[in-house]
C-alpha cells in the first residue's frame, strides 16, 4: 500500500476527540497509558490516524490495548462489541472471493485490511480480547489463517459464546452478514 493520504486538521481533532472519549472511558485495557502520550505517538505518525479513522468509519471502535511490553509499541485493536458493521460479508481472501461463481462480494477481508492499511487478528491476538470485554457474542470474525489451513481451502475464523472463544474454519470462499474481521494498528 503506498502511503495514505493526510487527515484534514478539522477530521484529524475530531478523531483525536472520539479515541480520547474511548480511552478513557476504558483505562484498564491500557492501564499506565496516559492520553498525551499516547496523542504524541499519534501525531508523529502522519498515516496512523488516516488509518485509524478507516478503522472507526467501518464501524471497529478502535482503541489502546496492552502496549507491546517488549517494544514499547502500542496497539489499536477495534473494540466494538460485534464485529464491525462496515467490514462483514466479506470471504476471506482474493483468492476465497474469485472463486466463487456466484454472489461474489466486492472485496474480501483480507483486502480491506490490506486497503486500510491494518492487519486482521491473529488466534492469539483475538484469544486476548476477552481481558477486555466481551467481543462477538453475536457475530464472528475472520482471523489470519495460518498457510497450513490457506493452502487447503480453509480459514479460520472465531467468536465469543458461552463465557469463552471458539476458533473454528471455513472454505475461504464463505461469507456470512454476521462475519466480518477485526483488525490490529501497530503504532511505535
Amino acid at each position: 500500500m503506498s502511503k495514505p493520504p493526510r487527515l484534514p486538521a478539522a477530521e484529524a481533532a475530531g478523531l483525536d476527540a472520539t479515541l480520547q472519549a474511548r480511552f478513557e472511558a476504558h483505562m484498564p485495557r491500557h492501564a499506565g497509558l496516559a492520553w498525551a502520550d499516547m496523542l504524541a505517538r499519534l501525531q508523529s505518525h502522519d498515516d496512523a490516524l488516516w488509518r485509524l479513522q478507516q478503522m472507526e468509519a467501518s464501524g471497529g471502535e478502535p482503541d489502546v490495548v496492552c502496549p507491546d511490553a517488549a517494544s514499547g509499541a502500542c496497539q489499536f485493536v477495534d473494540c466494538a462489541a460485534e464485529s464491525p458493521v462496515g467490514r462483514r460479508s466479506l470471504c476471506y481472501d482474493r483468492a476465497g472471493r474469485l472463486s466463487r461463481k456466484e454472489h461474489r462480494p466486492e472485496t474480501s477481508a483480507q483486502e480491506m485490511a490490506t486497503a486500510m492499511g491494518i492487519r486482521p487478528l491473529t488466534e492469539a491476538q483475538y484469544l486476548a480480547l476477552p481481558q477486555w470485554g466481551p467481543f462477538d457474542s453475536k457475530t464472528s470474525s475472520w482471523l489470519n489463517t495460518p498457510d497450513s489451513v490457506r493452502t487447503r481451502g480453509g480459514a479460520v475464523f472465531a467468536d465469543h459464546r458461552f463465557g469463552r472463544v471458539f476458533v473454528y474454519h471455513n472454505g475461504a470462499q464463505s461469507y456470512y452478514g454476521g462475519r466480518g474481521f477485526r483488525g490490529l494498528l501497530t503504532v511505535n
